[in-house]
C-alpha cells in the first residue's frame, strides 16, 4: 500500500483535515467515500513522471472493500451471538465491584453494536461473565418419536 505524498497531506490540511481529525478518536473510522476522496487526492498530486499504477489503485481498493465486508460480518456474527442468549440466564459485570444475574429478555441495537436486555437494562456482550441455557421440556401429551 503506498503512502499519501507530503504534498498530499499539504492539500487535506489546506481542506481543513489535520492529524488531529484523523487520530484523535478511536471509534472513528474511515468510509468508503473517504478512502475515494484519499485516492482521488493521491492521484492529483502523484509525481506525473512516476504515475502509481492502476493495479496498485485497484489492489487498494479490493483491500479496502475486503476490510468493509468483514466488519459487516463481525457486527452480523456479534447480533446472532446476541439473539442466541435471548431466554437464558447471564451474569454480568456491572463495574468493577458489582455484578447481576437476569435473564436475557432481548436484544437492541446501540451504536452498531448489539445490547442484551437483562431486569429492564441494557448491557453489551463484553458485561457478560457466565450464560446458563435454559433447559426446556417437553409439554405434557407429547410423545417423542424414536424407533429401535
Amino acid at each position: 500500500m503506498s503512502v499519501i505524498s507530503a504534498a498530499a497531506a499539504a492539500n487535506l490540511a489546506s481542506n481543513g483535515v489535520t492529524s488531529n481529525d484523523s487520530i484523535s478518536g478511536t471509534q472513528q473510522s474511515l468510509t468508503q467515500n473517504d478512502f475515494l476522496q484519499l485516492l482521488v487526492t493521491q492521484m492529483q498530486n502523484q509525481d506525473p513522471l512516476n504515475p502509481q499504477s492502476d493495479t496498485q489503485m485497484a489492489a487498494q481498493m479490493a483491500q479496502f472493500t475486503s476490510l468493509q465486508q468483514s466488519s459487516a460480518m463481525s457486527g452480523s456474527l456479534a447480533m446472532l451471538q446476541a439473539n442466541n442468549l435471548i431466554g437464558s440466564t447471564v451474569s454480568l459485570q456491572i463495574d468493577s465491584q458489582t455484578t447481576t444475574t437476569g435473564q436475557v429478555q432481548g436484544v437492541v441495537m446501540q451504536n452498531g453494536a448489539p445490547q442484551v436486555i437483562v431486569n429492564g437494562l441494557t448491557y453489551g456482550l463484553n458485561q457478560v461473565l457466565s450464560v446458563v441455557p435454559t433447559v426446556t421440556t417437553p409439554a405434557s401429551g407429547e410423545t417423542s418419536n424414536q424407533s429401535n
